[in-house]
């Protein structure tokens, strides 16, 4: 657990009390900040002070770079079998179920979203997620190559290496899972950086994986503002990879700074994700997955289906309907009340900037050149166009910058998967939406990310192919 002074005894609004740790998180050992710097942490409900956390600095950063380095050549590490890395991400898992309801209280506090929510979906996909890759950690295959009778190669995959993770603050841990199985399950080292508005959970969390038993260095833990100790992460010339989860904006500035040394790059980023409802679709279905794919989490998804494109046949059908549907289920109010369908917004920042569009949540006959059209706006926001035909509908759906997510609702299946092919989206959900799964590869395309997270393809962002050559003559 974390020494004296860098934590504190806290009871949350449930009156569920813990040990929250409250330092840097640096070779196995809690430590504070050389430069002396705190972050507050703030309960979005009532916007009072729980408890400031160290903030790191670049030599914070440093230190934590090196630790990881030095993990990674370690025998405690490096010369673990593979299977056994496996039974240490399973421990993990085991640990997270035992601390569950104290996990989802505290994210819940220092995130603002519903308790129900952070307990039931939340915490079971972070154990899914580390329990899928721990079942992976010992099948990362090369493949052996006959070229002739005289030569062959094989390949092998080997670790990336230190890996610097940027983790958001909308899913603190699930993100945070996301990032952490594939890397530990490939045999990375990993320096991570929390959301400077949410880092509670992932503090106490990194107390299981030192129970867990991985070695110290393997995972460091740096809390600190994005413009410092993220940007020093992504400068840093000894980190092999980033991996971000986050705005466009910022990570064009991660681009920016990894270029100095190539760096391996995963980047999750913004969406305007169309869902499109033609009129044969069953409507009542689509309004209940649309309600969700924009009102779950405060609309604060990366993924959030904002755009609702509706055939013109059913248009006004479908709006009265989805009115309807938030005035009976959108319930907002205190996040640890079970009635509670959303709770606040994560920060009064993030709150006003939602209200720098308008005030009311669904907009309705809305043209593409609008900004709430184009922008992300990240909350429970929405706008709702009328189409005529298929191609319009795929036009509208494609004319945006991002490309992460979409929907499609229609009882026609060939045109449901006619339309999923011309949308250009990372993925295609047909009659549902953002009901993702940790075996299903996540990512996007245009200005939504590079690369994927999650499924098989997410061992693929963690390992290097490195392919060897086999020759078997003697002489030329």
């Amino acid at each position: 657990m974390a020494v004296d002074g860098l934590s504190v005894q806290l009871t949350a609004p449930n009156g569920r009390s813990y040990t929250q740790p409250t330092g840097l998180y640096i070779n196995g050992q809690w430590v504070k900040s050389d430069g002396g710097v705190t972050l507050a942490s703030t309960d979005p409900a009532t916007e009072k002070h729980i408890v400031s956390v160290q903030s790191g600095s670049k030599s914070d950063i440093d230190k934590a770079v090196a630790a990881a380095r030095a993990a990674l050549k370690a025998p405690a590490w490096k010369s673990l079998q593979s299977s056994d890395r496996g039974r240490l991400l399973y421990r993990l898992a085991d640990l997270v179920d035992e601390h569950r309801e104290t996990l989802a209280t505290i994210e819940t506090w220092d995130n603002g979203k519903p308790y129900t929510v952070a307990l039931n979906e939340d915490m079971a996909e972070v154990t899914g997620t580390l329990r899928y890759y721990a079942g992976f950690s010992d099948k990362v295959f090369g493949q052996v190559m006959e070229l002739s009778p005289d030569k062959f190669a094989y390949t092998v995959r080997e670790p990336v290496g230190v890996c610097g993770q940027i983790i958001p603050w909308n899913y603190p841990l699930s993100m945070a899972a996301w990032k952490l199985g594939p890397a530990l399950a490939c045999g990375n080292t990993v320096v991570l950086k929390p959301a400077e508005q949410t880092p509670l959970s992932i503090l106490y969390f990194v107390n299981l994986i030192a129970e867990a038993g991985f070695p110290p260095g393997v995972v460091n833990i740096i809390n600190g503002r994005g413009s410092e100790a993220g940007a020093a992460l992504a400068s840093h010339p000894d980190v092999d990879k980033i991996a971000f989860t986050g705005s466009t904006a910022t990570a064009r500035e991660i681009m920016r700074m990894a270029a100095g040394t190539l760096k391996n790059l995963t980047l999750e980023t913004g969406g305007k994700s169309p869902l499109i409802v033609f009129d044969d679709a069953e409507l009542d279905n689509a309004v209940e997955w649309a309600h969700l794919g924009i009102m779950s989490n405060q609309g604060q998804i990366c993924t959030a289906t904002s755009r609702i494109l509706v055939q013109e046949g059913v248009y006004r059908r479908f709006v009265d309907a989805f009115k309807q549907q938030i005035r009976e289920v959108s319930r907002v109010g205190d996040p640890f009340d079970e009635a509670t369908y959303q709770g606040p917004q994560v920060t009064r920042a993030q709150h006003e900037r939602i209200l720098q569009y308008i005030d009311p949540t669904v907009f309705t006959d809305v043209t593409p050149g609008m900004r709430i059209f184009q922008e992300e706006v990240f909350g429970p926001f929405v706008a709702i166009m009328p189409f005529r035909t298929e191609e319009e509908a795929v036009e509208l759906a494609n004319g945006t910058q991002y490309g992460l997510g979409s929907a499609v609702f229609t009882t026609n299946l060939t045109r449901a998967h006619r339309v999923a092919r011309a949308v250009e989206s990372g993925m295609v959900w047909i009659n549902s939406s953002n009901d993702c799964d940790w075996r299903i590869p996540f990512g996007g395309v245009k200005q939504s990310g590079i690369g994927r997270e999650l499924g098989e393809a997410g061992l693929e962002a963690y390992s290097n192919v490195k392919a060897i050559h086999v020759n078997m003559k003697s002489k030329l």
